[in-house]
């Protein structure tokens, strides 16, 4: 979230303006270009009361967190207080305050400031808690920890696109993952977290279904194609990014909170935007990475270096950016986009539609591991691909990613929680990680070409 001056409006403008998004009556255009809301969508209005507030790091996770919430526009001096979590009751007492940095947004559900608030010179390994309000009103008292500040094992969520029926579909494979991780240290989220990039309504959705534990787990979002915005030839990110998320800038310019580096625990962690600049990128990456002095390396960003879709090849994105991974043998690469899952295994030449001629999906020089996968419930027909050891369809899918050392573990669970696939990488002295396989017994789910394209043509009418 950019850090901009407080913007005023007045009670009776906001007041004025909600009653017309109430009864579904336009009132100002919306900047972000969207169509104005009717009452179907009163139920994701801003109030006085603090909502989807989302844990973020923009700067370093051993000593900083930033939290970023909404408000409706007639609250213009918003703070955050925060406090080393005590097992006793009154962390008001101890509570230091923090202000806000504030801006407007109108969308098709009216006017709303989104407010940001970063801690610092923070303890690292520390348990905090803090609560966001503007003095009068408050959100709940939440938790978080702050990263320690040496390679200690943690673990972390990795999700696909969700984009579709949100909070109906998505919602549970959230929940789930947060069963089976509740200790993660932070959530990777590969693009496409909602369908139409400046409707407000989605963007309710996607903040409703993770609900407090986006306040309490950081996230690590990086833009897909359903967060462009505008017509061709003018395509631009959405205006629900920036206030909706504070994440570092320390990427190209033009491309602040969408392209980004942070370490957490001797991983670095690398979020790339795929959808513009992809040239500007690269030699970041490459000057990121051969200053780069930590043990692990994983990079997230929205379209597949490997489709595993039919026809959604991409051939420039790879001629782009798979040099640089190849280069410092990036350890892996989370991804989305196709609307299912499929990753990429031991050394196996690839001579497909979805690669150079003589390249390889993971050869004996990087060792990188691929991962493509999908968290809603919008589903895409599956290319096949004899270098994918695990594919799937017609899933919906989280993952939990270990590190421990010399150690990655990965796990990759279906909806309902059973694991549907494994692996491990570890390092090897002067040498690509080495990759054992696990894949459990769980029948590949895969679709007979029939029903993969009738649910294909089903899943379009979604785009």
């Amino acid at each position: 979230m950019p850090q901009l001056d407080r913007s005023s409006f007045s009670v009776v403008a906001a007041t004025f303006l909600g009653l017309c998004v109430l009864l579904g009556i336009p009132s100002t255009p919306a900047q972000d270009g969207a169509k104005p809301a009717t009452a179907v969508h009163s139920e994701w209005l801003p109030t006085r009361v603090p909502d989807r507030i989302v844990l973020t790091w923009s700067e370093d996770p051993t000593t900083t967190q930033s939290v970023t919430w909404r408000t409706s526009a007639d609250v213009t001096a918003a703070s955050a207080q925060i406090a080393v979590a005590d097992p006793g009751p009154d962390l008001e007492k101890s509570a230091e305050t923090v202000v806000a940095a504030s801006e407007p947004l109108t969308t098709n559900l009216g006017p709303a400031h989104y407010h940001s608030a970063t801690f610092i010179n923070l303890k690292p390994g520390t348990l905090y808690a803090y609560r966001v309000g503007d003095g009068q009103l408050w959100s709940e008292w939440f938790q978080f920890r702050t990263a320690k500040a040496f390679a200690e094992p943690f673990s972390f969520i990795y999700f696909g696109d969700a984009q579709n029926d949100v909070r109906s579909k998505w919602s549970r494979v959230v929940r789930a993952a947060w069963q089976d991780a509740p200790k993660a240290a932070f959530m990777i989220h590969a693009g496409d977290l909602i369908n139409n990039a400046e409707a407000d309504n989605e963007w309710g959705e996607w903040f409703s279904a993770g609900a407090w534990l986006n306040a309490m787990v950081p996230s690590i979002p990086v833009p897909g194609n359903h967060e462009i915005a505008g017509r061709s030839g003018q395509r631009r990110l959405s205006h629900h990014w920036r206030p909706s998320f504070t994440l570092p800038q320390n990427g190209p310019a033009g491309l602040e909170e969408s392209c980004f580096t942070l370490v957490y625990q001797g991983v670095r962690i690398i979020g790339m935007n795929s959808n513009e600049k992809q040239a500007e990128q690269a030699a970041w990456l490459d000057e990121i990475l051969t200053r780069n002095r930590e043990k692990w390396v994983i990079c997230t960003f929205h379209h597949p270096m490997f489709s595993t879709g039919k026809d959604r090849d991409n051939k420039d994105l790879r001629a782009q950016w798979k040099p640089v991974l190849d280069k410092h043998r990036v350890d892996l690469v989370l991804q989305g986009h196709d609307h299912s899952y499929g990753r990429t295994g031991l050394e196996t030449p690839v001579a497909a539609a979805n690669a150079a001629t003589g390249a390889n999906a993971r050869d004996t020089f990087t060792g990188t591991v691929y991962v493509v996968s999908v968290s809603g419930p919008k589903m895409y027909s599956l290319q096949r691909h004899p270098f994918m050891p695990r594919q799937a369809e017609g899933t919906q899918l989280y993952q939990i990613i270990h590190i421990n050392g010399d150690k990655l573990s990965f796990e990759a669970y279906m909806a309902n929680g059973e694991l549907y696939d494994a692996f491990t990488l570890t390092k090897q002295l002067n040498a690509p990680n080495l990759l054992q396989e696990q894949i459990p017994e769980t029948p590949e789910r895969l679709r007979p070409p029939v029903a993969a394209e009738a649910a294909k043509k089903a899943s379009d009418v979604l785009k």
